[in-house]
């Protein structure tokens, strides 16, 4: 009879351990996102809705995320606050957004004379780039997931003509990130804008210059109606955005709906930079025909000479500063110097030798 008895309650406990592991396959999860652009934004906006779709699609409705723009929830810049204090479960931004509250975060969208969008996702998938990511948010109760690429982003839209670095003193300038601390190290006063202000800035003279992101999305925002030079990039060459999320939401979630999570924030980061390529391409198309007073301009050598040259300054200062930003700016430098000796004879050499057979 205590044999009977035991394995009574032996085949009890299996059948509720497996009534519970059953039930809790079946649970339903709604996550909630705050994201920094307005309501439908182009490419941005399109990353987290294909996210979005993705993971209810392949967890069969068991993993939905509702999504909150920055007109809904009223603070595109308040998406780190927001999920750290677990308001929202996540959150759909730019990293260096938050160097006030965090400097470190600022390293994981895109630096200045850095690496490209494939070098960059080769560091954070196959280099240090998400450890190091994760090591910075983790006191947060954060996790960071990159959450789409632009590619190579413009320099910005100007007024007047830059000939010199004189003409960049007092200059005032929409750019957030690392490369507003080197343009304030020539001379330049930059300043954060949100994106749905910025047209009104930079017409009415409280900055005068701006920089955005690249054709696609900036002719959306008519700055080719009030500024007539547009200067090819150098201090965003492959800017990626974020997926945030709250780490303890994270792990209340189910180890399958985490990984459908986070192949569905990797995919999604990749369809953006191919949109990227596309849109931008279909807009610079569009920019000598439909915008001829356009002019496409290259910053002077010696404007270049003095951005490189703050730059190193100011990587110098942080990494000396700071332990886990020297650990950041060694890895980056190190992965940016073993990959780009084989980008040069790939990509660099293919585009040179185009240029010569056109």
């Amino acid at each position: 009879m205590k044999i009977r008895s035991v394995l009574s309650a032996a085949v009890l406990a299996v059948a509720t351990t497996f009534a519970a592991t059953q039930a809790l396959a079946q649970e339903t999860f709604t996550l909630r996102l705050a994201e920094t652009w307005g309501p439908n934004f182009p490419i941005f906006g399109d990353a987290t809705k294909n996210m979005a779709a993705m993971a209810e699609k392949m967890s069969d409705g068991r993993l939905r995320i509702r999504i909150d723009s920055a007109n809904k929830h009223k603070a595109p810049f308040g998406v780190f606050d927001m999920v750290k204090a677990g308001q929202y479960d996540m959150g759909h931004s730019a990293s260096y957004y938050w160097k006030g509250k965090v400097p470190n975060t600022l390293f994981f969208t895109s630096m200045p004379f850095g690496m490209t969008a494939l070098e960059q996702y080769a560091w954070f998938y196959y280099g240090d780039g998400m450890d190091l990511m994760q090591e910075v948010y983790e006191p947060h109760n954060l996790m960071s997931f990159p959450g789409g690429n632009t590619g190579i982003q413009m320099g910005g839209w100007f007024r007047k003509e830059i000939k010199s670095v004189d003409d960049l003193q007092g200059l005032k300038m929409r750019i957030p990130g690392f490369a507003g601390e080197v343009f304030a190290e020539v001379g330049v006063s930059p300043t954060n804008i949100a994106p749905g202000e910025l047209y009104t800035a930079l017409e009415r003279n409280t900055i005068d210059a701006a920089e955005w992101v690249g054709p696609a999305l900036d002719l959306r925002l008519g700055f080719q109606q009030i500024a007539d030079y547009y200067y090819t990039g150098w201090h965003e060459p492959a800017t990626e955005l974020q997926f945030l999320v709250n780490k303890k939401v994270w792990e209340k979630l189910p180890a399958d709906l985490q990984e459908i999570l986070r192949i569905s924030m990797r995919t999604a980061a990749y369809d953006m930079l191919i949109e990227s390529q596309h849109e931008n391409a279909k807009a610079w198309a569009s920019i000598k025909e439909e915008h001829p007073d356009v002019q496409i301009k290259t910053f002077p050598k010696e404007v270049f000479h003095a951005m490189y040259e703050a730059n190193q300054k100011l990587l110098n200062e942080a990494a000396a500063g700071d332990e886990l930003a020297s650990k950041i700016v060694e890895s980056q430098e190190n992965y940016l110097e073993m990959s780009r000796a084989y980008t040069d004879i790939s990509e660099r050499a293919y585009l040179n030798t185009m240029a010569e057979v056109e």
